[in-house]
């Protein structure tokens, strides 16, 4: 599995505490350092069946200062995945990638549910 986080993060915290007591095996990567790339991001999407919307981090202040809450209805798929692989700080986190899901965003039980 792959916990992408960024470290001072709470949430990601508090998943990554999460996973270690639950004795999972994986490896991290800092989303601020090794942003995904377009095509991973596209490829998480798809994996995911989330809307695309949801990978964006909302309450970050980069997501703010862009006024993307104003913007983002409408952009094209393309600038959005775009916009996302410009900078991690726009992606939500932490993520979590296992063989068969793409978790995005901490949520314990749901988390619990693709670990079984």
């Amino acid at each position: 599995m792959l916990f992408i986080e960024y470290p001072p993060c709470s949430t990601c915290k508090k998943a990554k505490a999460w996973l270690t007591e639950a004795g999972a095996d994986f490896d991290s990567r800092n989303i601020k350092e090794q942003n995904p790339t377009e095509e991973e991001l596209r490829l998480w999407h798809q994996k995911s069946g989330l809307p695309l919307r949801r990978f964006f981090n909302t309450s970050g202040l980069l997501y703010k200062s862009l006024n993307l809450k104003e913007k983002l209805p409408s952009m094209s798929e393309d600038e959005m995945f775009s916009l996302l692989a410009s900078d991690g700080m726009l992606v939500k986190r932490p993520i979590l990638l296992t063989d068969t899901a793409v978790l995005v965003g901490f949520r314990e039980a749901e988390w619990a549910e693709a670990l079984r």
